[in-house]
């Protein structure tokens, strides 16, 4: 395990020091001045991966339990994961958690009393994420990437109590990896019909209406309000079978340290060293659904030209719809046109209006890259992936985990019923958002607002000429 750790620090950071510059990026009100990307940072990262999945390897018939830190011991939900930990515990299951408080503590609490495996993936916050005392083995990360890799890692079953920006992102995210066969399909059981109906009837008026998203795939969600509903479901799923292969869940293989790992090595000296290459750039995030027939497309196209015409990088997901028309006007506009490709069946898929681009075989990898700091974020209606990109960038932001960046909603006729919904379950109601965590994010309903937004955000370019 330890020679394991070395060899791949030792190679990752050669290369990365030889491949990423340290970049600064400065945005008045958003944030202190940071360095993005400081080589040592890799080290870190690669030591959590093989780390988590030597210690996750060890764990038998785990169910991965979601929700709010925020939570009670006073309230429903709270007494309701307690319940369904004891029920796990007593159906010999593997009860994994974030191992904080809320609905993590509940739900270790529920398996620690029973007897049962109670396992915590804590991650380091400067605040609210203390390790809860119900936790029987744990393991502590310091990046969300890491740390995601290993909670939403292979299990028998999924549970999302009500929670926040962080719930919602690992509810799409899964959801995303199983619709896209990233991962293997398990169960997911969504406890409390109020807080979640919601967010289906979001999907299913927005992105299975515009054809972003597969009516099918709804049918692998439960919607339930108990801990006894929740359990009838998960003790029938099948056992999830460890496979050696390079995907979103397995790095371990018959005991020892899949050594395919350093693709996932490879792959992000590759990508920081590409979006460390550009300044001034700005991230669109879309469904590829969308394609020219639509206006979405048409709209997607201006931006690009719009913010190309003034220098800025167009990122993408390098794929079709709605990140090919932010490419196609960043290259009509003479701009930079960059694209961070997921590998399908062996093809790359990007789009041919990249004049730079990555591919990835991993999923988080490329989440990762395409989640780097960036001037603003503008995401067009989308699916899935689109969700869960949006929702991890909230969340970030509003842990600490990353300085404050313009996210703009573009059409807020699309998004409104998401973004009510925010403020009125998530802030109001269930208070697992504090009162003005909705100030991380914007709607805007045409290109001159959106630019005029990110123009306000100081350049790069010209901040170094300053200090020269």
């Amino acid at each position: 395990m330890k020679y394991a750790k070395l060899i791949a620090s030792r190679i990752i950071g050669n290369a990365f020091c030889m491949a990423v510059k340290s970049k600064q990026k400065i945005f008045s009100q958003y944030h202190e001045p940071v360095d993005f990307k400081r080589p040592w940072r890799i080290f870190k990262i690669m030591a959590e991966l093989v780390e988590g999945y030597d210690f996750i390897s060890r764990l038998t018939r785990n169910v991965t339990v979601l929700g709010s830190a925020r939570t009670q011991p006073s309230q429903k939900y709270y007494k309701e994961a307690v319940k369904l930990g004891r029920l796990l515990a007593k159906g010999k299951f593997t009860t994994i958690t974030g191992g904080g408080p809320g609905i993590m503590e509940a739900a270790n609490k529920g398996a620690f009393e029973a007897g049962g495996s109670s396992i915590g993936i804590n991650i380091q916050l400067p605040f609210e994420q203390i390790l809860n005392p119900y936790v029987k083995q744990s393991l502590g990360f310091k990046y969300f990437f890491t740390r995601k890799v290993m909670l939403l890692s292979p299990a028998q079953a999924f549970v999302f109590f009500p929670g926040g920006f962080g719930t919602l992102d690992e509810f799409f995210e899964v959801f995303d990896l199983m619709e896209n066969d990233q991962v293997a399909k398990a169960p997911m059981v969504l406890v409390g019909k109020d807080f979640w109906a919601p967010v289906l009837k979001f999907l299913q008026e927005r992105s299975i209406r515009h054809g972003i998203l597969d009516a099918e795939m709804m049918k692998s969600i439960s919607l339930v309000d108990t801990a006894e509903e929740a359990y009838k479901i998960i003790k029938v799923a099948p056992d999830q079978v460890n496979v050696c292969a390079l995907s979103a869940d397995n790095f371990k293989c018959e005991n020892e340290i899949n050594w395919r790992i350093f693709q996932v090595m490879a792959e992000l000296v590759e990508g920081f060293d590409l979006v460390t290459t550009y300044m001034d750039d700005v991230t669109v995030l879309g469904s590829k659904a969308l394609g020219e027939d639509t206006e979405y497309y048409h709209q997607a196209y201006l931006l690009g030209l719009a913010l190309g015409k003034k220098k800025y990088t167009i990122i993408t997901g390098g794929g079709p719809g709605i990140t090919e028309a932010a490419n196609k006007g960043a290259l009509h506009a003479g701009s930079t046109s960059v694209g961070l490709i997921m590998r399908k069946d062996h093809q790359d898929a990007g789009n041919k209006y990249l004049n730079a681009h990555a591919v990835f075989k991993f999923p988080y990898t490329r989440k990762l890259i395409l989640t780097a700091p960036s001037n603003a974020f503008v995401i067009f209606p989308g699916g899935l992936g689109t969700l869960h990109q949006a929702f991890e960038l909230l969340t970030l932001m509003q842990t600490g985990k990353t300085h404050r960046i313009p996210v703009l909603f573009y059409d807020s006729a699309y998004w409104e019923p998401l973004l009510s919904y925010i403020k009125s379950h998530l802030m109001k109601k269930y208070k697992t958002i504090s009162v003005g965590d909705d100030k991380y994010y914007k709607a805007v309903d045409t290109i001159a607002e959106a630019v005029e937004i990110i123009e306000q955000v100081p350049r790069e370019r010209d901040l170094l000429r300053k200090r020269q």
